[in-house]
């Protein structure tokens, strides 16, 4: 056996465990535990809304630095972006005031830019063609392991300090256990120009984040206005987690039935669980069923993002992950304002009910102009001319 194809799982393992650290950690958590934040700090809601700003803006500017790093080393990217979560969650927990707050709010959102370019470049230099693509969408799931890890954290009686202090501390172990264990990567060659094929993967980045934004910002207001307790909505958050686990089988599934195939499956699946939350009243059991469809169907479409963001560009894999988790971050950005003025005027149940339909876009991908790449596009292949952003 190819010794590439044998060593994929320690790989994926460790790029999930970092994975987990920079989005389930220094990324996500903030949202759990804003009210605490808001008494220490004395924020105000514009204020919040300004340190949530500064998370996105590190995340832009890790993705944006990470296709020259992982060129340059994909390993040295996925330690940089294990020790910028590390330091942000350090800063955080030991501010003395705002500022330095907000500083380590920015470098922990870096490292989430930084990590999931630099995971999906080591595996496409280090993992064998036949099972990258199960690599690839196991390792993406570190996002549901991290968001399963710290749904209980704010029922904790320790002050947040302790508890972001304790973030950093298994920070630093997991990025020792990356540098100690990831396999190591050269200089990465190929051509440096961007497909023409990059285009549908944009849009079908874009419609994951207009579809999921109102969901990850939204839904336990929902819950709360359908009559669940703030405990019930931290179930269903932890659910989110671990169901998104499963979403790892998602390349196996598309090496058996295709990646437009499984693409496909998996919004059907995201559509009606979406909608779910449109009922009048879901309750409880209806609220975990949405969660579990979400989870798992969101962290299944990242992951084949990634699949096809490696067929598209198959010697710098960072690049084509760079280019869709842009389109999915400026998908969540535009989404989440349109929601929320739609939810004032039509409620939240008629926001979630719309989202579950504007899912169903994603069947345009029957047209083979906007399918999935079912193999790799070769080097240099219809270059598109003007793109100069990662040279």
């Amino acid at each position: 056996m190819d010794d590439r194809t044998a060593r994929w799982w320690p790989t994926a393992a460790i790029g999930a465990g970092v994975i987990a650290l920079c989005y389930g950690f220094a990324r996500y958590a903030y949202g759990l535990f804003v009210p605490r934040f808001s008494e220490t700090f004395g924020l105000t809601t514009v204020a919040i809304g300004v340190l949530g700003g500064l998370s996105t803006a590190g995340y832009g500017l890790g993705l944006l630095v990470s296709p020259k790093t992982s060129a340059r080393s994909a390993r040295g990217t996925v330690l940089l972006a294990g020790a910028a979560a590390t330091a942000g969650l350090a800063l955080m927990a030991l501010a003395p005031g705002v500022v330095v707050f907000g500083a380590g709010i920015f470098v922990a959102g870096c490292s989430a830019g930084l990590v999931s370019p630099g995971v999906a470049q080591v595996i496409g230099e280090t993992v064998g063609v036949r099972l990258r693509a199960q690599a690839q969408t196991w390792a993406n799931t570190g996002t549901g392991l991290g968001l399963a890890a710290s749904a209980f954290t704010p029922l904790l009686v320790f002050g947040w300090p302790a508890i972001w202090a304790t973030f950093a501390v298994l920070g630093a172990a997991m990025t020792l256990v990356a540098w100690r264990t990831l396999p190591r990567t050269g200089s990465a060659g190929g051509a440096s120009g961007t497909s023409r094929a990059v285009g549908p993967l944009v849009l079908n980045s874009v419609l994951i984040g207009v579809t999921s934004a109102p969901y990850w910002t939204f839904s336990s207001s929902r819950l709360t206005e359908a009559g669940l307790s703030p405990v019930a909505a931290t179930w269903c958050w932890f659910t989110i987690g671990v169901a998104g686990l499963l979403g790892g089988s998602a390349g196996r599934v598309a090496e058996r039935v295709g990646l437009r195939t499984a693409n496909l499956g998996t919004w059907t699946l995201a559509a009606a669980g979406i909608a779910l939350l449109a009922l009048p009243a879901p309750g409880l059991p209806g609220a975990l069923v949405s969660s579990a469809l979400f989870g798992v169907t969101y962290m299944a479409l990242t992951g084949l993002c990634i699949v096809w963001a490696t067929r598209v560009l198959p010697t710098r894999p960072a690049r084509g992950v760079t280019w869709s988790f842009l389109g999915l971050g400026a998908g969540q950005t535009v989404a989440s304002p349109l929601a929320g003025a739609a939810a004032s005027g039509i409620g939240l149940a008629a926001v979630f009910g719309l989202t579950g339909l504007v899912a169903l876009i994603a069947w345009s991908q029957l047209d083979p102009r906007l399918a999935p790449a079912e193999e790799p596009v070769p080097a240099g292949d219809h270059p598109v001319p003007g793109f100069t952003l990662f040279r």
